[in-house]
């Protein structure tokens, strides 16, 4: 029967995936968007999991989410509020209905609502869809454990005949290959099946992923497929009247090769390729932390590439054992997030005075202290740029997505070795975690990378604080002779290179080294929208782009002939067979909006054009996930520079519907 049904084509699309921490949410939100990538889908995605190492199963606090919407053009957030709910559990029911449209179909395994499932979720009567307020029509309940066990189940026996014909039970207890405790594991793969079907997707592509995943467990891989199939036939075969198809295709589709990729892995082959493009190899120092750890993890396996990781005792040594990979001639990393930057401060200084090469990732969480370690914020900002002894300037570059992490890592790498200084990327918990459809580059098309290494002909007259002619340190790397030198964190000489307390020669190294900074060229900051004549001016830094931009779009075609399927009221599934309308540039005559967005990449030294583009606009708003601290920094940097703020510290991303409600009470 479900041959006949209609396919609806859809713009874009918001899934939630929720569950128990153990009920495998973030792999099957993970596996959905690398299909969805795949077939050159636009998506953006947002893992949501609980800092608890194990909360008690069931339990409100430990439940774990994975959002991810896709589009046919292109999307810039995870969206506000999700069309698709997958509730595996009455926890995830009842903490996670706040994330969906008042209308979003839900999926639910009625299997994990008995008594002792709905006392521990706090509800108060049996029938927990009323006691939510969720429409019943609204709701896909199906037995998902049930369907589960007798999937995996080992084939009966055939009755009668001669004892012989019996099978004999395989090895590995009752059901072959994997017991009832791992095959209860994929409950995730019959609900991602599901929603596979709802949104015609090719499962051969889930299939390869599971297949790579656990190459060396191939039962599980193939339980795992097994399950995810009957998801899709679960879907095809079963009538409901929350439940048809729907088909979105990329109408950006550009020639090429593409994955879905997560921020920090993005940003660990940002480093891989600089490293390629400058000839050297590839170093990183790390110290464990959230939500950072992954990309020592991913670096650790590219041992063939020539890259070395080393996880330290502690943050400082990570640090420092840069500072030394760095000194031998190495490109040289040290990752952490924002209490790391804290222990580190003394040896990024070390980097400064010695002026080597070193890039810093800072991948922001909660704080202060231990604060949300699996949630995002921007409160590094001011940290990064001051927080250290003496005057220490230091380059800042934040990354604007997960896929934007990759040329923001090789954009780090080249300035650093470049102009033989520290740099400090930032990305924050939102991007790194989260993910985008990422095109493989083309490493040719990338910009030269050219440390500035000591020339031959100074050999016997070179001393190490000898410049080329943008005032950068020229690099002598050890092993050639007639170039051996000694650094360290006592003040130099600028001629002699010998350690000096004279007070004038002070006063011209600590120029020396903030000039070489402030002469870094970096792109001119980038107006998008109604440049020419904005009411309104929207800024931000780094990973709120994508929230920014989406309510820059929102505005600017305010009124929309139909809510976006984004931020709206109405969700596509409830869409009568018509495909909802893109965000585009300003549609009709007389908008009530006009507002553009400046969106900070570059934050020491900031772009040239900063003062100018920031007073050019009658008002402006700075939009920033801490306590205002990047306009803090404008306020400083540019005179006479007041802005409007908007200012969230909640460990979660900005919601567009409030940026659009506060942005329109600006412009009014």
């Amino acid at each position: 029967m479900a041959d006949s049904l209609h396919i609806q084509e859809l713009e874009q699309v918001v899934v939630r995936f929720s569950g128990d921490s153990g009920d495998g949410m973030q792999l099957a939100g993970n596996i959905f968007s690398t299909v969805s990538a795949t077939v050159g889908n636009s998506i953006s995605t947002f893992p949501d999991y609980p800092a608890d190492i194990r909360a008690p199963q069931g339990s409100l606090t430990g439940v774990s989410g994975f959002q991810v919407h896709i589009g046919a053009g292109r999307v810039y957030t995870p969206g506000d509020q999700c069309d698709v709910l997958v509730a595996m559990n009455a926890a995830a029911f009842k903490t996670q209905l706040r994330y969906a449209k008042p209308d979003a179909t839900i999926i639910i395994d009625t299997d994990a609502f008995g008594p002792k499932d709905l006392e521990k979720a706090e509800f108060k009567t049996p029938d927990y869809i009323a006691e939510m307020g969720v429409d019943p029509d609204r709701v896909i309940a199906c037995p998902i454990t049930t369907m589960v066990k007798e999937v995996l189940a080992p084939p009966t026996p055939p009755v009668g005949g001669d004892k012989g014909s019996l099978q004999t039970p395989p090895a590995g207890g009752p059901r072959g290959a994997i017991d009832l405790k791992t095959a209860l594991k994929c409950r995730n793969m019959f609900a991602l099946g599901l929603v596979c079907w709802l949104f015609s997707r090719d499962l051969d592509v889930a299939f390869n992923f599971l297949r790579e995943k656990f190459a060396k467990k191939p039962a599980i891989a193939e339980a795992n497929i097994k399950v995810i199939q009957a998801g899709y036939d679960y879907g095809h075969n079963t009538h409901s009247s929350a439940m048809n198809v729907y088909r979105i295709e990329s109408k950006t589709k550009v020639p090429g090769r593409y994955m879905d990729i997560t921020g920090n892995k993005a940003t660990a082959y940002g480093f891989i390729a600089a490293a390629e493009k400058a000839g050297l190899q590839l170093y990183l120092g790390s110290y464990p932390i959230t939500p950072a750890t992954d990309v020592l993890h991913e670096l650790s396996k590219h041992k063939s590439l020539g890259v070395k990781t080393v996880q330290c005792e502690d943050e400082i040594a990570g640090c420092a054992s840069a500072v030394g990979a760095s000194f031998a001639g190495a490109l040289a990393v040290t990752s952490t997030s924002g209490p790391g930057i804290c222990l580190k401060s003394e040896a990024m200084n070390l980097a400064v005075i010695m002026e080597l090469p070193l890039v810093v990732l800072d991948v922001q969480r909660g704080g202060p202290a231990t604060g949300l370690p699996t949630k995002s914020e921007q409160t590094d900002l001011l940290q990064v740029l001051f927080g250290r002894n003496g005057e220490s300037p230091m380059p800042v570059i934040a990354a604007l997505s997960p896929t934007d992490c990759f040329d923001a890592a090789y954009d780090a790498a080249k300035m650093a070795l470049e102009h033989m200084t520290p740099v400090v990327l930032l990305t924050d918990a939102f991007i790194a975690n989260g993910s985008g459809a990422f095109k493989l580059p083309n490493l040719a098309e990338y910009p030269a990378i050219n440390p500035p290494y000591v020339p031959e002909e100074l050999k016997g007259s070179w001393t190490p604080y000898m410049r080329a002619e943008n005032g950068t340190r020229y690099w002598a790397v050890p092993g050639r002779e007639g170039f051996e030198h000694i650094l360290g964190g006592l003040e130099k000489d600028n001629r002699t290179g010998a350690i000096s307390t004279n007070p004038e020669n002070h006063d011209l190294m600590t120029r020396l080294r903030a000039e070489k900074i402030a002469k870094i060229q970096v792109p001119d900051l980038e107006v998008e929208g109604d440049v020419a004549d904005a009411d309104l001016l929207i800024v931000g830094f780094g990973s709120t782009y994508g929230h920014l931009h989406a309510a820059m779009d929102e505005l600017r075609n305010w009124p929309t002939p139909n809510p976006s399927p984004r931020e709206g009221n109405s969700s596509p599934l409830e869409a009568s067979g018509n495909a909802l309308p893109s965000l585009g540039v300003g549609q009709g005559v007389g908008r009530p909006y006009k507002v553009a967005l400046a969106q900070f990449r570059y934050l020491n030294p900031l772009p040239a054009n900063t003062a100018e583009v920031l007073k050019r606009y009658p008002k402006v708003v700075v939009a920033e996930q801490n306590m205002g601290q990047l306009a803090a920094y404008l306020r400083m940097k540019v005179d006479g520079f007041v802005p409007a703020q908007f200012n969230q510290v909640k460990g979660q991303p900005f919601v567009v519907s409030e940026l659009v409600e506060a942005f329109k009470k600006l412009v009014k």
